[in-house]
């Protein structure tokens, strides 16, 4: 019994200290200015960005401010089970980055 504690214990640590594989995403609000237009959207992200709301925020401005977009807000993270209900709303901006 006491030879399988190490091994299960470091099983648990290992798991928790693996990056995510399964692909994220996240939704977000922009603007431009002269005339004021607004957008909501949603994105792909890289695993490096998915960890949290700020750490996605550099990756969106960057790929829609090519575009002239300005990011307000980054509103959340979350998986492929998350599209199906934001497709709608994001319009031509699903995916669109």
């Amino acid at each position: 019994m006491k030879h399988l504690i190490l091994p299960l214990a470091f099983a648990a640590v290992s798991a928790f200290a693996l990056p995510a594989t399964g692909a994220c995403f996240a939704d977000y609000k922009a603007k431009q200015d002269n005339p004021l237009k607004l957008h909501y959207g949603v994105i792909e992200l890289p695993d490096t960005a998915c960890g949290s709301p700020d750490a996605a925020r550099p990756v969106v401005a960057q790929r829609i401010g090519s575009d002239g977009w300005t990011l307000l807000n980054v509103l959340s993270i979350f998986g492929p089970e998350g599209l199906e209900q934001r497709k709608a709303s994001a319009g031509d901006f699903y995916l669109r980055y």
